[in-house]
């Protein structure tokens, strides 16, 4: 056990490829608790000498990022291939149904970040007495130090609390040894490589693969430090240690579903203050920057969270994008759920999409965990370092610009925490910005479309107005 432990550490933290989901910290016994780090990343750390004995679970097997671990193909062969009418894509993973939708119903499209449909499931779950409780992410008590932490709700009112995305650094021990602790039928809504970690440990623990009876995902771009949040509070007047609370995705009415706002709640001035801004606005928002990454998710290839039941996320489709209130893209793999759609589908606006359609929805983040990733695993293998084995092969063969484009967003990344921490010691946000901002011009100009590209473009989106689309 402690080899597996030492090994465990040696490559998967000590290279910065955990992602912080605590599934290694959640077995009874383990020597491990997580703990954020300086950086704002959750990282699990000793704390005990000598790993118990007694312990029957395989550390490495149920790391999302070990080089032990199966990959979210194998899982989803597991899981899924055995359904009527199952099929497979190398993009989507499995998929029964793919469609594009919003709940009508209530206020769950209103409550949700994009067409509410994730809570919308999680709610039909607990009414048809499928699950007795949801595991999700919700607003933690004043008395935490974070804004969020993993929590169960057993009701709507308490699941409407967990509406909406959080950008932001949390855990699982705690919530998998309530469950591990307390009979019942629980649904789990996590990104895609937690939900991947459940799995695995799933594969071995035969309590936890009796009482997780459905995970729900969402479409991932990436996992931020919690130095995102601080940093949105700072720029909105709310210093990092004064803040208390953040909306990530505010609905502006009369724009474009992906021109959203943000609303934080903090101390400024001795007194309590509710401050929003469009986040374009905003310096750290850009999502394709990256700025305060988790490196492990520059090491995933999992967009759609494949091993999930269902997965939800923002349809950014053209047809869709201009409803301020949002669409979800839908990847349904469990015909329970599928059943529970096709039996309130008057409660639903969906449209049917083919898996093209569910590709475009995510081409960007496609691209970056496929293409950039097969780049970025060729460049640890020049220099000889351990990196977890993916799905992706290593791959050079890539036109110079998007090498570029790939090492500056890497670059990015790795100098926002940097860049952050230098602010903080002189308590100045104008410090981040000054650090930062040669090197996201340096990419902005980078990765700038072309001219001949831009025109091309102009000409489509005049093309598609005059034929009314």
């Amino acid at each position: 056990m402690k080899e597996q432990l030492d090994e465990l550490i040696n490559t998967v933290v000590k290279n910065d490829y955990c992602i912080g989901c605590g599934i290694c910290a959640s077995i009874e016994g383990s020597p491990l608790a997580m703990k954020l780090d300086e950086n704002g990343k959750y990282k699990p750390l000793m704390n005990i000498k000598d790993c118990m004995d007694e312990i029957n679970i395989d550390f490495l097997s149920i790391c999302p990022f070990s080089s032990h671990s199966i990959n979210e193909s194998e899982l989803g062969k597991k899981l899924f291939d055995d359904y009527e009418g199952i099929s497979f894509n190398e993009y989507t993973g499995y998929y029964l149904k793919n469609y594009a939708g919003y709940v009508k119903e209530g206020d769950f499209r209103k409550k949700g970040s994009s067409g509410g449909v994730g809570n919308w499931i999680a709610s039909k779950l607990l009414q048809e007495n499928l699950v007795d409780g949801i595991i999700h992410v919700k607003p933690a008590n004043q008395k935490d130090e974070v804004l969020f932490k993993y929590q169960i709700s057993c009701d709507n009112d308490e699941l409407s609390k967990g509406a909406k995305s959080k950008y932001y650094p949390v855990e699982m021990s705690q919530v998998l040894k309530f469950v591990k602790e307390n009979e019942g039928r629980y649904a789990l809504i996590g990104i895609p490589c937690f939900i991947k970690g459940v799995r695995l440990l799933a594969e071995q623990d035969e309590i936890i693969r009796e009482r997780i009876k459905f995970c729900i995902g969402l479409v991932c771009g990436h996992l931020k430090s919690d130095m995102f949040a601080k940093s949105i509070g700072w720029q909105l007047g709310i210093e990092p240690k004064y803040l208390k609370g953040i909306d990530f995705r505010k609905k502006l009415e009369n724009r474009l579903a992906s021109d959203y706002g943000v609303e934080v709640i903090g101390e400024k001035d001795g007194k309590e203050v509710i401050l929003n801004s469009p986040t374009r606005h905003l310096y750290t928002t850009n999502w394709g920057h990256g700025l305060f990454k988790y490196n492990a998710c520059e090491f995933c290839d999992d967009v759609l969270a494949e091993t999930a039941d269902i997965t939800v996320g923002d349809a950014w489709l053209p047809e869709y994008t201009k409803d301020s209130m949002g669409t979800n893209v839908i990847i349904v793999r469990n015909p329970v759920i599928q059943q529970i759609i096709e039996n309130n589908k008057n409660k639903l606006w969906i449209d049917e999409i083919s898996v093209e359609k569910v590709y475009q929805s995510q081409a960007g983040g496609f691209r970056h965990r496929r293409e950039g990733l097969a780049y970025r695993l060729y460049l640890k293998d020049q220099n000889n370092e351990w990196r977890p084995p993916k799905r992706v092969k290593s791959n050079n063969n890539l036109p110079s610009k998007r090498k570029r484009i790939y090492e500056e967003r890497t670059k990015l990344s790795q100098e926002s925490f940097k860049a952050f921490k230098a602010a903080e010691q002189v308590n100045n946000f104008q410090v981040f910005i000054d650090y930062m901002d040669p090197m996201i011009k340096k990419y902005n100009k980078l990765s700038a479309p072309s001219i001949v590209r831009r025109v091309l473009s102009k000409i489509k989106r005049e093309i598609l107005r005059r034929i009314g689309r």
